[in-house]
């Protein structure tokens, strides 16, 4: 199973990708309501998706790859998006998408030097879960997102999570570049 690339959990990534303009789409021309569902069925699809995997004991190599790619493409547009209209600073989107390219590309470089194929982290998934939430609460117009700080909340704790999941993901590559045990 290791080579299926068409699989239950691979579907759901590429449905998360094929999500993103439909969501920036309606959400950019005022649709709210269809926005907040597809942006609930991308969070939920990434939810499921690493489930799904261990249910049906379809894990792939193809999904390891797929699925954070899909969490980046996500956020790496998402924020650029509300950078545009400004409801995001620069030094976010720019911490978060440079963040998001150097893990693919130590991931990258792992995977061919060293044949090693990496999986999430925990406190990687917390961050994008924090993200999520950020975003979310961007999008719904519910009163307690606008009285309060909700999105100021969210965007310093995903920061502060992203940062420090980076810091993990460096550590990882460099276990597995000078040959210290690893495990997926």
């Amino acid at each position: 199973m290791e080579g299926r690339i068409f699989n239950l959990p691979n579907l759901l990534s590429f449905l998360r990708i094929l999500l993103i303009p439909w969501f920036l789409y309606y959400f950019h021309t005022g649709r709210l309501t269809i926005a907040i569902v597809i942006m609930i069925v991308a969070v939920l699809s990434d939810w499921f998706d690493g489930r799904a995997a261990r249910w049906t004991n379809d894990v792939s190599e193809m999904g390891k790859i797929l699925d954070p790619l899909a969490d980046k493409l996500c956020l790496a547009s998402v924020a650029i998006y509300f950078f545009w209209i400004g409801q995001l600073p620069l030094w976010f989107v720019i911490f978060a998408v440079v963040r998001d390219v150097l893990i693919f590309a130590g991931a990258a470089y792992v995977r061919v030097k060293h044949s090693v194929v990496t999986t999430s982290l925990w406190p990687g998934k917390w961050a994008v879960g924090f993200v999520s939430m950020m975003f979310i609460s961007m999008v719904w117009p519910l009163p307690i997102f606008t009285r309060y700080p909700v999105k100021e909340f969210f965007l310093y704790l995903s920061a502060i999570t992203l940062f420090y999941s980076f810091l993990l993901y460096c550590v990882r590559f460099w276990k597995i570049h000078n040959g210290v045990e690893y495990k997926a």
